[in-house]
This record gives structure tokens, C-alpha cells and sequence, in this order.
């Protein structure tokens, strides 16, 4: 069961060609790329208006944005290679099993796990131009109404961040083309273009669907109709969770991934808009309380510094792992860790890296005995006739399984449906705690102030059932089991190595389940997936049995046993280090994603989260990141008026 799981998380990264100085990247004219794509520092202007540090889902998105019009000059630091080969693109499986496939991951390794026996986590994150929408399981969904509206609950009735205020951007961030006729009316898959996705075309990147659903789908689906409280939207992105469909983010034309590159950097020949991959920011330089550029060496560890200056903003855009790096390295954060590491300090921020957050997993296993449904997945490995009908499909007009990316349906739960006896008692549970005894010990008060807000947020919306807790994947094949846990209650940190704060990466400790909830939200989760397998009448002819940790694990204790040896601390998800909240309650940054304290200065990418979000991150990223180009659009304009 490890062994499939390694392997369905590798499936999404592939090697490819990098693009390295002096070359041409293939897939582009050349005029473009040598308008755009820096290889040589010594080529880059010596200031720009904007500079974006991180050219990833955030990072490309806005520069493509602020450099429309060609008014402003922008420049993306990269840390990673720009990367083109058709094999990048491909969506079977998003993507194939590789030879190589941390080639264009970054390298860290959490620090060791006590919830987990100490064994450590690894941190998937993209390390190459389009960052992690590059590499993910092009998997798009929204959070639920109450996911986002919590996050302007920390600041006033009146704020700016609520669902209704960010689904125009929603609308703006994706171009949504229905699933095609027969896999429509087929499986009955129901979408509203007017209230979710809007016909907005300003953008390239694809929210499609596959040609092809293997029909083993259709009963695991109705296997939810029998559980009391399971609602079944109409469209994914509605803001409301159940049991649904959703689509992947690809291209329909070409069948291929659409990310961040191919939308907001392929094609687009401005002078205006420079890039210069394989460059490691290490700090942003100020004058006073304002930001004025960045200093960046190779990504190679070289030695050799160079500068830039930002003549408008600095935009942060380097994610949750190293956007919290970058602030620490400049002198914004805790102020015994900088002390710690001698870093002079800037200002005084509390927060920055603090409340990690991520999306945990749980590999529990069930096996259908009596499988019969064909064709399904696991034919695309042992039916030789299969696999050839759908080569000969997709060699044809790309079309058929090979068009499926990651799967298209699931179920997204609150805990009232998960836990209908237990919900109540757990939330009871959470509102009584004292929060800072499950937080890092000297922990100051603005960040055990956040979390404790949090908290009790947290406590009411495990009351109802539109806050995700539960997440379970459709697969149609014989072997089942994995779920996800989408707002887990502990928190976490990424702090810099005070030992040899520049170079190395920054120290990823994730805590998971320190907040011993935590620990009785999965057992809640363990008896629902028993219940929904073994207890359904519509899934009892293929005669299911658990494997995994087996029908004869019953006690609490044992089953946080089995928790402990095989909880995985993260699904890709990372977010939090750099949360958009008040000061004093251990934000980083304000209403407007400017940093606390300072002046141009401004971060975009899924660090602000103040709180996870229970679906994947991606499409919300992009959602912000076209609000902040609005934001940074309308400062530049007011400061130059």
C-alpha cells in the first residue's frame, strides 16, 4: 500500500529539458524568448518598476498583469529553470510515473514528527518557472462560502474578503468549458457558468474536462445517496461542499496541463516583462520603512551577489515554504529567532513564519472482492486489449482515458455528517481548550492571540456542515481507502536555520497532530470510511473488506496507533507562514497584502492564507493573485497621479 501511495504522488512530476544560459527553452519563437527570458544578471535592467520574487502560480500571474498595458516594467526572479518538453504537459495521471521525478521539486525534508514516532515529511513544492502549478494534480476546486468569509471575519463585517466580494475573481482566474457529450449525460455531471464560472476569456488558464470516466465511479457515487446529511451541489465551484464533480485544469483544445506558464508567460512578447530563472533571492532591500529592491544570487549556491532596484513595489510570491524565508532573511519576523541568527532586525512581526498549515492524509485500504465493473483503472495497467483501445484513442484525437488527469469526483464533508452522535462533543471540546498548550513553547502572544481566534472560528463551523473536514477521492478501481483531512486543528512552523540561515533550506516542522483533537476528528474519519464501505448496500455486491489496519482494529487506542504509523503530514498544500490577519493577532500582512510596518512591500501567494481552505489551493491562489493585481494596479496608479 506504501508503495502504491509513493507512486500515485509521483505520478504527477516529470523530467523534461531545463532551460539553461545560453540556450533556447524548445516550444517558443525565438524573438519571444529573447525579449523576455534573462540568462545573464548583468543583462537585467537596473531597476524595474515591479519586482517579483518567485515566478510560480502567484508570481506569474500578477507579473502578466502589471506588464498588460506596457506602462510598467516588471522583472520575476525565479529560483528554479524554465522548463519546456511536451512530457511537462502530459494529463494521464498527472502525471506518468518517472524515472526522475523530484527533478523539479525543491529537496527539503521536514524535521522529525513527534505525533508521527519522529519520522520526518517530505515538502513537495515546484522548483521551476509556474512553480507548484506545474508539477500538481491539476485538480480545481473552491472552498466552501464559510472558508473564505472566515478570513475577513478576523478584521470587520465590512472587509473586503468574504466569498462574494473574491468570486469575481474566481471568474476572472479561469476560462470553464463544459465536460463534453456522453460523459455529460452519462454520469450526470451538472455545472452553472452563469453564477460560477462567468465567460470571461482575459485569461489562459483552463478549467476542462476529460473525454472519458470509468464507469466504477457511478457506484461509489451512489454509495453517498445513503448516508443521512450528504448534499450533492450543483457545480463545484458554488461554495457549498457534498459530493460532486470537478473539473481539471487543462487545456481542451490540446488535451495538455494548463498552469501558470503556459497562461500568464508563453507568447506573450513585452519588452516590459522580463524573467530570469535559476536566481535565489536573499533579501529585500529598504530605505527606511520602504521597500526599494532585492539582492539575489545564483541558485547554484554561488557566492556572486547581484541587486535591483523596484521602483514602485516588491512583490512577494515565493509561497508558503520560503516566502517567510525571505522576510527572516531581511529582518522581518520573531525577534529571538533573528537575534538567534544575527540578523539585524527590521521589524518585529511575530507571525511570519508561524501558523503552517497544510492538508494532511490517511492511507487507510479496503478491497473490493468482487470487482467486476469494466472497464476501469487498474485495466490501464493489466489489459493489454484495453490499453490499446485507448492508445488508439488518444493517438487518433486525443481522447479516452489517457485524457483523465487525477480524477474528477469526490466527496468534500463537514463533521455533523461525518460524526453525526460525536460533532457536538468535539466542538464543545475546542471552545474549552487552552490553546497555547499546543503551540510551540515561548510562542508570543500575538501568535497564540491568532490561534487562539482561529480556534474558536474553528469550534462554531465544526458545528455545521459547509466547513470541509473530510475529504474522500473517487478512484474506480478495486483497491480504495485514502482520505483526506482538510482544516486540521494543529499548527506548524518554517522558520530559517539559525546555523546557516542563507543557504540552506529553511527548517519545515509541520506538528502535526500536537493538538490531540486532531487525533479524535480521524478516528471519527476512520469509522465513517468503515461505515460507508462495509455498512452500503448499494457497495455490498462487491463484497468490500477492510486490509488496512483490518476489521479487527476497534480500539481507540489502537486506532490511534494505526493513525500515528500511517498519517502522511502533507498533500501539497502548504499555506498560513504569512497570514493576513490584524498585527496583533500575529498577522504578516493587512487587508491590502502589504506587509505590517512597511511600505512597498507586498506578498500574494497562498503564505496569507489565515486559515486553510478545504479543497486543494491552486485555484484559490490564482483568485488572490488576480485581486492583488488589481491592488498593486490601483496604488501605482494613485501614486503617480
Amino acid at each position: 500500500m506504501e508503495k502504491l501511495r509513493i507512486l500515485r504522488l509521483l505520478s504527477f512530476l516529470l523530467a523534461s529539458l531545463i532551460f539553461k544560459p545560453g540556450t533556447l527553452a524548445a516550444g517558443l519563437p525565438r524573438s519571444v524568448l529573447q525579449s523576455t527570458v534573462l540568462s545573464n544578471p548583468q543583462d537585467i535592467k537596473s531597476s524595474y518598476d515591479f519586482v517579483v520574487i518567485g515566478g510560480g502560480t502567484s508570481g506569474l500571474t500578477v507579473a502578466d498583469r502589471l506588464a498588460k498595458d506596457g506602462k510598467y516594467t516588471v522583472l520575476v526572479i525565479e529560483h528554479g529553470p524554465l522548463v519546456y518538453a511536451d512530457d511537462l504537459l502530459t494529463v494521464y495521471g498527472a502525471l506518468a510515473p518517472l524515472t526522475d521525478p523530484l527533478k523539479y521539486l525543491y529537496h527539503i525534508s521536514s524535521v522529525p514528527q513527534v505525533g508521527l514516532n519522529n519520522k520526518t515529511g517530505r515538502i513537495w513544492i515546484g522548483n521551476l518557472v509556474g512553480g507548484s502549478s506545474a508539477v500538481n494534480g491539476m485538480v480545481t476546486t473552491r472552498g466552501t462560502k464559510t472558508d473564505y468569509d472566515r478570513w475577513g471575519s478576523f478584521w470587520s463585517k465590512t472587509s473586503f474578503w468574504n466569498w462574494t466580494n473574491l468570486l469575481p475573481y474566481f471568474k476572472r482566474a479561469m476560462i470553464f468549458t463544459p465536460p463534453p457529450e456522453p460523459v455529460r449525460s452519462g454520469f450526470d455531471i451538472t455545472y452553472d457558468i452563469d453564477a460560477v464560472w462567468g465567460y470571461n476569456n482575459g485569461t489562459g488558464v483552463h478549467a476542462s474536462w476529460p473525454s472519458y470516466q470509468f464507469p466504477g465511479i457511478k457506484i461509489q457515487w451512489d454509495a453517498y445517496k445513503e448516508i443521512p446529511g450528504v448534499e450533492f451541489p450543483r457545480d463545484s465551484g458554488g461554495g457549498t461542499n457534498g459530493v460532486y464533480w470537478h473539473p481539471t485544469v487543462m487545456d481542451p483544445k490540446n488535451v495538455t496541463r494548463s498552469f501558470a506558464r503556459t497562461a500568464h508567460f508563453d507568447g506573450l512578447n513585452r519588452s516590459n516583462y522580463h524573467l530570469l530563472p535559476n536566481f535565489k533571492v536573499t533579501k529585500i532591500l529598504f530605505e527606511g520603512d520602504t521597500a526599494t529592491g532585492v539582492r539575489f544570487r545564483p541558485g547554484n549556491g554561488s557566492s556572486n551577489f547581484y541587486q535591483v532596484r523596484a521602483e514602485k513595489e516588491v512583490i512577494l510570491a515565493a509561497g508558503a515554504i520560503h516566502s517567510p524565508q525571505v522576510l527572516q532573511l531581511s529582518g522581518i519576523g520573531p525577534r529571538p529567532l533573528l537575534e538567534l541568527a544575527g540578523i539585524p532586525v527590521k521589524v518585529e512581526l511575530p507571525g511570519v513564519g508561524q501558523n503552517f498549515q497544510d492538508h494532511p492524509s490517511l492511507n487507510m485500504s479496503f478491497k473490493y472482492q468482487n470487482y467486476t465493473i469494466h472497464p476501469n483503472a487498474d485495466d490501464m495497467n493489466s489489459n493489454q486489449t484495453f490499453i490499446a483501445f485507448a492508445a488508439e484513442l488518444w493517438n487518433t484525437n486525443k481522447t479516452g482515458p489517457y485524457s483523465i488527469a487525477a480524477g474528477n469526483a469526490g466527496s468534500f464533508l463537514g463533521l455533523p455528517v461525518i460524526s453525526p452522535h460525536n460533532y457536538e462533543a468535539i466542538a464543545d471540546k475546542l471552545d474549552a481548550q487552552d490553546v497555547s498548550a499546543y503551540l510551540p513553547p515561548g510562542s508570543h502572544p500575538d501568535v497564540i492571540a491568532s490561534y487562539k481566534a482561529q480556534m474558536t472560528s474553528y469550534a462554531a463551523a465544526l458545528r455545521t456542515k459547509n466547513m470541509t473536514v473530510y475529504h474522500m477521492i473517487f478512484h474506480a478501481t478495486a483497491a480504495q481507502g485514502g482520505i483526506v483531512y482538510y482544516h486540521p486543528l494543529s499548527r506548524g512552523t518554517v522558520n530559517i536555520n539559525v546555523t546557516d540561515p542563507e543557504t540552506s533550506e529553511p527548517l519545515v516542522d509541520y506538528r502535526v497532530l500536537s493538538n490531540p483533537i486532531d487525533i479524535e476528528i480521524l478516528i471519527e474519519f476512520m469509522k465513517f470510511t468503515r461505515k460507508y464501505y462495509l455498512e452500503s448496500k448499494t457497495l455490498a455486491p462487491l463484497a468490500p473488506v477492510e486490509t488496512g489496519p483490518g476489521s479487527n482494529v476497534t480500539s481507540d487506542a489502537d486506532l490511534e496507533a494505526f493513525i500515528r504509523d500511517n498519517f502522511t503530514p502533507t498533500t501539497f498544500h502548504p499555506v498560513g507562514t504569512c497570514a493576513m490577519m490584524p498585527r496583533e493577532l500575529g498577522g504578516v500582512v493587512d487587508e491590502n497584502l502589504l506587509v505590517h510596518g512597511l511600505k512597498k512591500l507586498r506578498i500574494i501567494d497562498a503564505s496569507i492564507f489565515s486559515t486553510t481552505i478545504g479543497v486543494n489551493t491552486c485555484q484559490t491562489v490564482y483568485a488572490i493573485s488576480e485581486r492583488a493585481a488589481d491592488l498593486i494596479l490601483h496604488d501605482a496608479e494613485y501614486s503617480s497621479s
